[in-house]
């Protein structure tokens, strides 16, 4: 029996954790000899809706949201206290609401991305939640502007909106299987408190980053462990201007943008720079932590993401390698501080004042989809018959850049999840090229992701029909009418 019909089998029966032989995160049993435990068969309460969304995450929000505007009656189930995910916890900022034009003289500055992606921009901006769409005044041959936020004002909004659209927000909790009726998901098992529930519903969407549900469902993955984990801290007590003059000062300074801090405008909201230039006993520590230079704000006196890197030996599913993983990063965070109170003028009484509750990833599972975006799509600006957004920012420019400071777009058979009739995915899980994954997983492209796939699921629910039964011009119809913005 291989992987994908273990886990069909076990979900089907609602067996639970095989005490005797676990699976590790790379299929592979773990070390614990003993005899099996067979967790007793129990009537789970039932719960029926349209939409079911996995995963409260970038693009997981906006995907919920989508959804009940659509009118289909949607559930998003979190494990967190609050929804946001990558967006408020690993992320220096939004990237990137607009092509990079500016790494292109004549281009023609746009914004790409639109929709409900942008009505939480504006929503954080009536409360001093965000810089704006803040221009890069240095470095702009790798993004044209910085979208920072505030990440506790971030979740409020967010959450504020999905319960305004009229979905069921169900925090604290898990999602502990799939429910199975050959390749389509009838249900799946949540887990919470309030105890173990059946959800029914006729269309599902994975957004849990790790690909959960996809896994549960039994689709085909791999594990690619390609990315390192990350564990970002907010740190206060601290001066923008003075470590923007320590950057400057060593030649240092690569990337800098102005925008409304702590309800000023012109002031600086991002900062980044080469280590390689800074004082040696800073720079050497900082790569031995896997410490980035690069900082946003939108209040005085505090960092908003000081990011630290570490790179696991096996994939983050592993639950025992990310407990050291915790560990550890929480180590580097640590030593960040003293670094900065050492070397960084301004930062001399500077304190942990935000950590995520953990690590960070950039990819777990990649689920296998219909279709796979590949790096000629990517950087020669390919748009598709079937396209359901587009987007213009790469995270490994100026190195590899979209052709012409243009966009790509992402075909709404990359979303659609190979082997199961009614699941679509959104998000870090999707694009095997890892040259091209650095553009599709950034937050941005996540959330027109979770735009195209919340409507397309609640469309899916309402006609009763599978993902690929779904008429494209009906999506394209709704996402426009969503506020969605297509090259052509």
């Amino acid at each position: 029996m291989d992987r994908r019909e273990f886990s069909k089998n076990t979900l089907m029966l609602g067996i639970g954790t095989l005490a005797g032989s676990a699976v590790t995160g790379q299929g592979q049993a773990a070390e614990h000899p003993g005899a099996f435990y067979e967790e007793p068969s129990k009537k789970l309460p039932v719960r029926r809706f349209d939409v079911i969304v996995a995963g409260a995450g970038t693009a997981g929000v906006v995907a919920a949201v989508a959804a009940a505007r659509q009118g289909a009656k949607t559930a998003l189930i979190e494990i967190k206290g609050y929804p946001g995910g990558t967006a408020t916890e690993g992320g220096t900022a939004l990237h990137s609401f607009y092509n990079l034009w500016k790494a292109f003289p004549g281009a023609k500055k746009r914004q790409v991305v639109r929709g409900i992606p942008q009505e939480i921009i504006d929503r954080l901006a009536k409360i001093g939640g965000t810089s704006g769409h803040a221009e890069m005044s240095q470095g702009y041959n790798y993004d044209s502007v910085c979208t920072a936020i505030d990440t506790e004002m971030y979740k409020l909004v967010t959450f504020e909106m999905l319960v305004e659209s009229g979905v069921l927000v169900c925090v604290n909790t898990l999602l502990a299987g799939a429910i199975m009726d050959g390749p389509r998901i009838r249900g799946v098992i949540a887990e919470s408190r309030s105890g173990r529930e059946a959800f029914y519903a006729k269309s599902f969407v994975d957004c849990t980053a790790y690909g959960d549900l996809a896994g549960f469902a039994g689709a085909k993955y791999t594990e690619p462990n390609d990315y390192p984990v990350c564990n970002s801290i907010g740190v206060a007590n601290v001066s923008v201007e003075k470590y923007h003059e320590f950057l400057r000062k060593h030649d240092a300074l690569t990337e800098r943008a102005e925008g409304v801090r702590s309800g000023a405008d012109g002031q600086i909201v991002r900062l980044n720079g080469r280590s390689v230039n800074l004082p040696a006993g800073f720079a050497q520590e900082a790569r031995k932590i896997g410490m980035s230079m690069t900082t946003t704000t939108v209040r005085d006196n505090y960092f908003m993401f000081v990011k630290l890197n570490l790179k696991l030996p096996v994939s983050p599913t592993n639950r025992d390698a990310v407990a050291q993983g915790e560990l550890e990063l929480r180590k580097r965070q640590a030593r960040a501080i003293e670094l900065f109170r050492e070397y960084v003028p301004g930062c001399e009484k500077a304190f942990i004042a935000r950590t995520s509750p953990k690590l960070n990833i950039r990819r777990g599972r990649l689920i296998e989809c219909d279709y796979d975006v590949t790096h000629e799509d990517v950087i020669e600006a390919r748009h598709f018959d079937d396209d359901v957004a587009a987007y213009g920012f790469h995270d490994s420019a100026p190195r590899l850049q979209i052709a012409g400071g243009g966009t790509y777009g992402i075909p709404y058979r990359a979303l659609r999840v190979a082997g199961i009739e009614n699941l679509l995915a959104a998000g870090m899980m999707i694009t095997s090229d890892h040259r091209a994954h650095m553009s599709t997983r950034n937050t941005v492209a996540c959330m027109a992701q979770g735009q195209a796939t919340g409507t397309a699921a609640a469309l899916c629910a309402a006609k009763n029909v599978g993902t690929r039964e779904l008429p494209y011009g009906s999506l394209r119809d709704a996402l426009q009418k969503g506020g969605v913005y297509f090259e052509a």
